[in-house]
């Protein structure tokens, strides 16, 4: 097990190597620059578009389901596990890479949301259809590059973000906090999955928009209590982060062995993990709404990173780093538990509030990439594919709290890696779309048809 563990470990160096994240990084910047900060300067509209009302529209849920299905998979065990794990890898300067991903990932985000409206279809059973494999073929013309994106896709569900990580987290909450055997957790994950996956994405929406909301309400009001009564520590945390990002040696006193490099690889890959910008599962959910604006779920899809990495993540680190919890020699939950133990009046709250969370959190991480999952089978082999798949899903949900924590989260790594690049490619084939299509919403002209566009 070690063997391939050590394996995987090399692979994943090689996957999110320089050239990767140098083109997510750039990907970022690009649609930032030619967008002129539409992150910024659009996020107020963005949320007023969250929940705009559009009933008559196509689509199959509203822009706040859609928008709460893809917050459903990326606040996960990334928020609380990822972050951990990135810091004790990379130093508290993983933190401040996290926040580049985020900053620049919005304006990736945005342009997946846009692409993802404008290339959708429905399906036999008259559900909407869409994501990068849609814009891929449609848009770039390149079929075999969406049909690897749909193949990675299922990858990152099955083996990935969708069930090891999520699925093992659950189980050490459950066993940490309540003293749940994993076959237990096992046994009941797979039951209640099962129940919710086989009614679709509607099911799975009016679940994320309960659950999600609530829990990120818990959560971050158990933060918000730490940094109060750390609030004297805050700003020499800042300056950690920063200084870490650039000098961790310096910073964090010789013989630590991380390197800048280090910080920005583990920053950078657990950031995209958490908010999958770029990555190409966000404009799956993002298709299915209602809506007949490309443009406004643009930037409906681009507030998800902000709220799941600007937001949660960012309150996680900080919580990790001001109680010095990163020092403690833990790893993944335990570390983040032990921050809110350490922060909050009563340590037991704190143990509670995290672990509950990461139940919920990764819960509804599960049944949104089902969903993502669904949608790339679908596009590879139809709809006779669709039952063979949930099976598969729901059996490696059953075994997932038996795997190491360690090999899980390479091995998501390196398939998220995978199901990124032709992702990145064909927004990169399709950026002049993007830019004209929002240059035509924000000058009230009539938005412009594919085949109508004509570039310099």
């Amino acid at each position: 097990m070690q063997f391939i563990t050590n394996l995987l470990t090399k692979i994943d160096e090689l996957v999110w190597g320089l050239p990767l994240i140098c083109l997510l990084l750039g990907t970022g910047i690009y649609f930032t620059c030619k967008l002129k900060l539409l992150q910024l300067t659009k996020l107020k509209l963005a949320f007023s578009c969250i929940f705009k009302k559009q009933d008559n529209d196509e689509g199959d849920v509203s822009s706040f389901q859609a928008l709460c299905t893809a917050l459903s998979s990326t606040i996960g065990t990334g928020n609380i596990v990822g972050v951990a794990t990135a810091i004790a890898a990379g130093g508290p300067g993983a933190l401040f890479w996290m926040w580049v991903s985020a900053f620049f990932g919005m304006a990736t985000k945005y342009a997946e949301g846009l692409l993802a409206i404008r290339y959708r279809i429905k399906d036999e059973n008259n559900q909407m259809a869409g994501g990068p494999m849609y814009y891929l073929e449609r848009g770039l013309g390149s079929k075999w590059l969406a049909k690897i994106f749909a193949f990675f896709g299922v990858a990152v569900a099955l083996l990935g973000i969708g069930t090891f990580t999520q699925v093992k987290s659950i189980s050490d909450a459950m066993e940490l906090s309540f003293n749940v055997p994993p076959i237990v957790t096992a046994v009941l994950l797979t039951i209640t999955v099962g129940f919710i996956t086989i009614g679709g994405i509607k099911r799975i929406a009016n679940v994320a928009e309960k659950v999600i909301p609530m829990m990120c309400i818990l959560y971050i009001g158990g933060v918000v209590i730490i940094l109060i009564t750390h609030f004297n520590l805050i700003p020499q945390t800042v300056v950690l982060v920063v200084h870490s990002a650039f000098n961790p040696q310096a910073a964090l006193g010789g013989g630590i062995g991380i390197t800048m490099t280090m910080a920005m690889q583990k920053g950078i890959s657990r950031g995209i993990f958490s908010n999958e910008s770029g990555l190409g599962s966000a404009p799956i959910a993002a298709a299915a709404a209602k809506t007949d604006s490309c443009v406004e779920q643009g930037l409906v899809s681009m507030t998800g990173t902000f709220i799941d990495t600007v937001v949660i993540c960012t309150m996680t680190g900080i919580a990790i780093l001001l109680t010095n919890s990163h020092t403690s020699g833990l790893e993944g939950a335990a570390m983040t538990t032990q921050a809110f133990s350490n922060g909050l009046f009563i340590p037991m709250i704190g143990k509670y509030i995290v672990n509950i969370g990461l139940i919920f959190f990764a819960f509804t991480t599960i049944i949104g990439w089902n969903y993502y999952g669904e949608r790339c089978m679908y596009y590879l082999k139809g709809l006779k594919a669709i039952p063979y798949y949930k099976f598969i899903y729901i059996v490696f949900i059953a075994i997932g709290p038996f795997m190491s924590l360690e090999f899980i989260f390479i091995l998501a790594d390196i398939v998220n890696g995978c199901m990124a690049i032709p992702n990145l490619i064909g927004l990169i084939g399709l950026r002049k779309e993007v830019i004209v299509q929002t240059q035509a919403y924000f000058t009230d002209e009539e938005v412009i048809n594919q085949d109508e566009l004509v570039y310099d």
